[in-house]
C-alpha cells in the first residue's frame, strides 16, 4: 500500500486453538525493512516512422491497429541462480506479475502476443486481468513430451485481442512435434527414427489466430469486404546447438502460414521469440525468403533435414518492423533509435539483456504488400538497464523487453 512506503511492517503470528480460541504456543514476529515504492519502469514512446501525421502534428490511427509481442520469463524459469543479480523480491512471480500487467495495459494495443506464459498463470492471472481490460485470450501450451514436471507449470504462446476492435475467425495450432513425427515417418529410416525424434521433438509450438477487424474499411477500396488479419505468434527452440532445428521449426511454419495465405488474401504478421540472432539462416529465411547454401548454420545437420538447401525458401513478402527505424529521415529521434539498431541487419542490439547474453532474439515480420508500419516502440540503451546489471530488475520484469509496431493495413489494389 502507498501508506506504508517508509515505514518498517511488523507482522505477527499466532496460532490459535479453533475450538477454545486460546492461543496454543508463543507468537512469531517479523519486521520488514523499510518499504520502498514499487519501482516501474521508464515509459516507453511510440515513435512515428511513416510521416503520415494528422493536423495537430500527431500521427495518424485512424483505422491503424497495433501489436505487442513479449517473452515475458515463465516463472519456472526465473530462478536466482540463473539471476542472481536480480533482488529476490523484484524476482517473485507475485511482483512480477503485477509489473509485467502494468507494462502491458499501459500500452493499450489492439493485440498482445505473449511468449512464455505458464499454463497455470494463463488460467489464474493473464486471461482474468486482461478480460477487465477489454481483452480476449487464446492460449496454447507447449507440448509434454520433453517437459518433465506439473504441467500446469508448463509454457506456451497467448495471443489477446481487444474485443471491441476485432473479432476471432479461426486459430491454428502448430505442435512442432507432430511436424517432427511426420518428417521421420518420410524421411528418417527405421534405425536413425529414434536418434531423429530425440533431436527434433522439443515441445515447441506457434499459435495461429486469424481475427476481423472491427474498425472499419477504411484500407479496403471494395465496399463491404471484410479486413482479415493472421498473426502467428511462436517460441522457437532455445539450445544453441540445434541450429538445424531451429530452421527446420521456422521453416514449417512458414509453410503453414504459405498454406494459408494461398487461400486467402490476408495480411500476416509473425512474432515471437525465434531464439535465432540477426544474420543466422532462421533470420535470413524470415527476412530474405530463402538461406543462402554456404551458410554456416547449414553445416549443423546431422539428419539431414535441410537438404536439398534450395527448398528452404517461402514466398510471403516479409519485412521486419523495426527495420523501419534504418529508413526514417535524419531527426535527433531518428538517430537516437539508430544507434540502437544494428546498421548490418537493421534489427535492434538487443531485445534480450542478461548478464551472460545480450542480443536480439525476437522480432515482428510482417507483409510488406499488405501492411505498412506507422510508428514503432522506442528501444531501449544498454547502458540504462545495465544499471541493475541485466534483465530481469525491479524495473523490467522479465530478460526480455517488449516490441510493439503500430500497422495500417494497405489499400487493396483491384483485380
Amino acid at each position: 500500500m502507498a501508506d506504508d512506503v517508509g515505514h518498517v511492517l511488523k507482522f505477527e503470528c499466532v496460532v490459535v486453538n479453533a475450538e477454545t480460541k486460546q492461543n496454543v504456543g508463543h507468537s512469531c514476529t517479523i519486521l520488514t525493512s523499510r518499504v520502498i515504492p514499487a519501482p516501474s519502469p521508464s515509459p516507453r514512446r511510440m515513435i512515428p516512422v511513416s510521416g503520415a501525421v494528422d493536423s495537430n502534428g500527431r500521427p495518424m490511427s485512424m483505422g491503424s491497429f497495433t501489436l505487442l509481442s513479449y517473452n515475458i520469463l515463465a516463472d519456472a524459469y526465473a530462478s536466482s541462480e540463473i539471476y542472481s543479480y536480480c533482488p529476490t523480491w523484484a524476482l517473485s512471480w507475485t511482483y512480477r506479475r503485477q509489473n509485467l500487467l502494468r507494462e502491458i495495459v499501459k500500452y493499450h494495443v489492439d493485440i498482445v502476443c505473449l511468449q512464455e506464459v505458464q499454463n497455470d498463470h494463463f488460467d489464474e492471472f493473464f486471461a482474468p486481468e486482461l478480460d477487465k481490460h477489454g481483452y480476449q485470450a487464446i492460449f496454447k501450451r507447449k507440448t509434454n513430451e520433453v517437459f518433465v514436471g506439473n504441467t500446469n507449470t508448463i509454457d506456451g504462446c497467448a495471443t489477446f485481442y481487444r474485443r471491441d476492435r476485432f473479432s476471432h475467425v479461426k486459430k491454428y495450432e502448430v505442435e512442432f512435434n507432430k511436424a517432427a513425427q511426420s518428417l521421420t515417418e518420410a524421411l528418417i529410416p527405421v534405425p536413425q527414427k529414434k536418434i531423429a525424434l530425440n533431436r527434433l521433438v522439443k515441445d515447441n509450438v506457434a499459435l495461429i489466430v486469424v481475427l476481423e477487424a472491427k474498425f472499419g474499411n477504411q484500407a479496403a477500396d471494395i465496399p463491404g469486404k471484410r479486413q482479415l488479419l493472421c498473426v502467428a505468434n511462436t517460441h522457437v527452440n532455445i539450445s544453441h546447438e540445434l541450429k538445424d532445428v531451429k530452421l527446420w521449426q521456422v521453416h514449417t511454419l512458414l509453410k503453414g502460414l504459405e498454406k494459408i495465405a494461398a487461400s486467402a488474401d490476408i495480411p500476416m504478421l509473425v512474432c515471437g521469440d525465434f531464439n535465432t540472432v540477426p544474420a543466422s539462416a532462421p533470420h535470413s529465411l524470415l527476412a530474405l525468403g530463402k538461406v543462402d547454401p554456404m551458410h554456416p548454420d547449414l553445416m549443423v545437420d546431422p539428419l539431414g533435414i535441410l537438404r536439398p538447401h534450395t527448398k528452404l525458401t517461402h514466398q510471403l513478402p516479409l519485412v521486419s518492423a523495426y527495420s523501419s527505424f534504418a529508413r526514417m529521415g535524419g531527426s535527433l529521434t531518428a538517430e537516437q533509435q539508430r544507434r540502437r539498431m544494428d546498421p548490418a541487419s537493421n534489427e535492434p542490439l538487443f531485445t534480450n539483456c542478461t548478464r551472460d547474453f545480450i542480443g536480439t532474439l525476437d522480432y515482428i515480420f510482417y507483409t510488406a504488400d499488405t501492411l505498412t508500419v506507422e510508428s514503432l516502440l522506442e528501444l531501449l540503451d544498454e547502458e540504462s538497464l545495465r544499471k541493475d546489471t541485466a534483465l530481469p530488475s525491479p524495473e523490467w520484469s522479465s530478460d526480455h523487453i517488449a516490441l510493439l509496431a503500430e500497422f495500417r493495413c494497405m489499400p487493396k489494389t483491384r483485380r
